[in-house]
């Protein structure tokens, strides 16, 4: 029997969905806002308590470009952002007017290193005359990052944060929900994400009015008069009612999508286990609860010849999708004149990393053919 294309991350349905969605269908709220909205932003809420407000929009690029506006960042700042993550973590930046500076990981959770985040402010600092004007960091591949360091150093220097974890979903810091320590906080509900809404994010506030301002900059920036006037310049970004449908649909089986990615990172933890050349990334210790939205591990390259890119093409060979790490952002040719504060770190992650396929849709036996793979090439 051929074997099946196993995928990164496909989205998987509960089942529930179409209840919403065809709810929206039959009483013709086939637009941005309406009940599913309403409620699907109730469901976040609840989810990540801490007295948090919610925002649903049409992407996380968007929640974090309104972030960026709520805390008028604008021509001539900086904004510090984790290098280590996707385009989308810094570009919100550049719409702004702004200029990134990024910094680099530390090795425990691959995300923003809080020792070179206070040399990166202290140095800004020193040559402009002026803080920076917010810093973003990522709870990459839903590693939580060290949070509470990061947020040490910015109170030290009065510096708003606004978390990405757009791929954290669902993962905890000491029992809190990540994007609930900064100013705001990401979500994204991409198709490969740990739910979906198709496609869309949300802004999580620290206040109601946050989320009132979020909300109107989401809707055109129109203000509350009979015609349409405009003082400020607004965007499009809210969600649909459908898309929201969709994920009332997906948040009943959330607990199901964590249990599952958790459950691939502990397959691959003991499948590698005894492989020198593999180590699986994992929780550092017990404040950490990451969601594994992506299961990683790092080739050593002291102790094989093989590199990352062999085994992606091997395992592409055999029909199983994989993808190197995040290229970091200070190593993009469009961010090449950004300031960066770097110690390495990134580099060697992106040059010996791979992402392994995680998710409901990927089995017991997906994992073991994956393993079994990779330590084929291994051993060559």
């Amino acid at each position: 029997m051929e074997n099946k294309r196993v995928y990164l991350c496909l989205a998987h349905m509960s089942g529930n969905e179409m209840k919403y969605i065809q709810e929206a269908f039959d009483t013709n709220w086939v637009v941005p806002l309406g009940p599913n909205v309403d409620a699907f932003e109730a469901d976040l809420e609840a989810m990540v308590g801490q007295g948090r407000h919610v925002v649903a929009l049409a992407s996380g690029t968007a929640a974090i470009h309104l972030a960026l506006v709520g805390l008028g960042v604008g021509p001539g700042d900086e904004v510090v952002c984790q290098s280590m993550t996707f385009s989308a973590s810094a570009n919100p930046i550049v719409y702004q007017g702004a200029t990134p500076v990024f910094v680099d990981s530390e090795r425990d959770t691959w995300n923003m290193d809080p020792d070179l985040l206070e040399e990166a402010i202290r140095d800004r600092i020193a040559r402009t005359g002026r803080k920076p004007k917010a810093i973003i960091p990522v709870h990459l591949y839903g590693m939580p990052a060290r949070i509470d360091d990061i947020m040490a150093v910015a109170r030290r220097y009065g510096i708003p944060v606004v978390e990405d974890s757009a791929e954290g979903f669902g993962s905890r810091y000491r029992d809190q929900e990540v994007g609930t320590f900064g100013d705001y906080g990401i979500m994204s509900f991409n198709g490969n994400k740990m739910i979906t809404t198709s496609g869309g994010g949300a802004l999580v506030c620290s206040t109601e009015e946050q989320k009132r301002q979020a909300m109107f900059y989401a809707t055109q920036a129109r203000e509350s008069v009979p015609y349409y006037l405009h003082k400020h310049i607004g965007y499009n970004y809210r969600m649909s009612n459908i898309c929201a449908g969709i994920g009332r649909g997906q948040m009943t089986a959330l607990q199901q999508h964590l249990a599952w990615h958790r459950h691939m990172c502990q397959c691959y933890v003991e499948l590698f286990d005894g492989i020198d050349a593999v180590t699986v990334h994992v929780n550092p210790d017990s404040r950490f609860d990451s969601n594994y939205w992506l299961n990683t591990i790092l080739i050593d390259p002291t102790k094989t010849s093989v590199t990352p890119e062999q085994l992606r093409l091997a395992l592409d060979a055999a029909g199983i999708e994989s993808r190197p790490l995040w290229k970091p952002m200070h190593t993009q040719p469009v961010f090449s004149g950004a300031p960066a504060y770097v110690n390495g770190v990134s580099e060697h992650l992106f040059a010996h990393g791979l992402c392994l396929p995680s998710g409901p849709c990927v089995t017991d036996d997906d994992a073991q053919r994956i393993a079994s793979i990779i330590k084929q090439q291994l051993a060559r």
